[in-house]
């Protein structure tokens, strides 16, 4: 650089005492978990436990309020404490009812033992045994007798399962409809099982439900004529609901043979005891 002007350029600033420069500190970005609500209206499960004051998790407590309902299958409370549920009925009058059709093999061989005898009762069916034999249902009601619901297929309601209860309970009651023409007013849940589902899905049907107050325990492989007859007369009273199986659909097969073969004697002992037999339509159960 010349200096010809006689000027001195100006001194550098001086550093001595300045702060050192640092550069700047560059931090990761925290990254926080999401936070996770429960739904409106639900409390997570551990302040469901603190307001309750119960160590009962909410699963238990659906599966209790679910199978509670069913200890109605045991006789004795049935008939002490329920007995319209049981099929109790007018003291003079036995309400004969079959389970489990209608089959086209063997359900016709009843209907013609019961035109023999001049009775009539009452077919509690399966909405899927109807939609493959329609016309064995509607033979059924053209011969006089009452068809109800037993449900859709014959199954056993060990999970809670309040909708499909409902849609399945629904179908079997629109099957029998169609086939007949009548809007079924009964309800037996398979095997007598019946839940709190099968309870709400009867109500939302329209249809009542009963059990039985006697059975024949004709659906065994030992059953015979006699076994049939004997453990029914040992049941059955006046105002009773006799349960009975005019198929082996679920059954031991061919045990059927030994329930026709018993019916014609043991409406014979209800006679004799001067019962008069028909179906639930006619049996006064309140």
């Amino acid at each position: 650089m010349s200096h010809r002007s006689g000027r001195r350029p100006p001194p550098l600033p001086s550093l001595a005492g300045a702060s050192p420069v640092r550069p700047p500190v560059v931090r990761p970005p925290v990254v926080r978990p999401p936070v996770v609500r429960p739904p409106v209206g639900r409390l997570p499960v551990r302040a469901v436990g603190r307001r309750a004051g119960t160590v009962l998790a909410p699963p238990a407590v659906l599966a209790a309020v679910h199978i509670v309902p069913a200890a109605t299958w045991l006789p004795g409370l049935r008939l002490r404490c329920f007995p319209s549920l049981a099929g109790t009925g007018r003291p003079g009058h036995v309400a004969l009812t079959f389970d489990d059709g209608p089959d086209p093999v063997s359900t016709p061989r009843f209907l013609d033992a019961l035109d023999r005898l001049g009775v009539r009762a009452t077919f509690f069916v399966l909405g899927a045994q109807v939609v493959r034999h329609p016309e064995v249902a509607r033979e059924t009601v053209r011969r006089g007798h009452e068809v109800a619901v037993h449900g859709w297929s014959h199954d056993r309601p060990w999970l809670p399962s309040p909708l499909r209860d409902r849609r399945d309970l629904a179908r079997a009651a629109a099957a029998v409809r169609g086939a007949t023409g009548r809007s079924p007013r009964w309800y037996r849940p398979p095997y007598g099982i019946l839940t709190s589902g099968r309870w709400a899905a009867a109500r939302s049907a329209g249809l009542r439900p009963v059990l039985w107050t006697a059975w024949a325990r004709d659906w065994t492989a030992g059953a015979t004529a006699a076994s049939v007859r004997a453990t029914a007369a040992a049941e059955l009273r006046g105002g009773g609901t006799l349960l009975l199986h005019d198929t082996d659909l679920v059954s031991a097969p061919g045990c059927w043979h030994a329930t026709l073969a018993a019916l014609p004697e043991i409406v014979g002992d209800c006679r004799e005891a001067g019962l008069r037999v028909g179906p639930l339509a006619e049996h006064g159960t309140d």
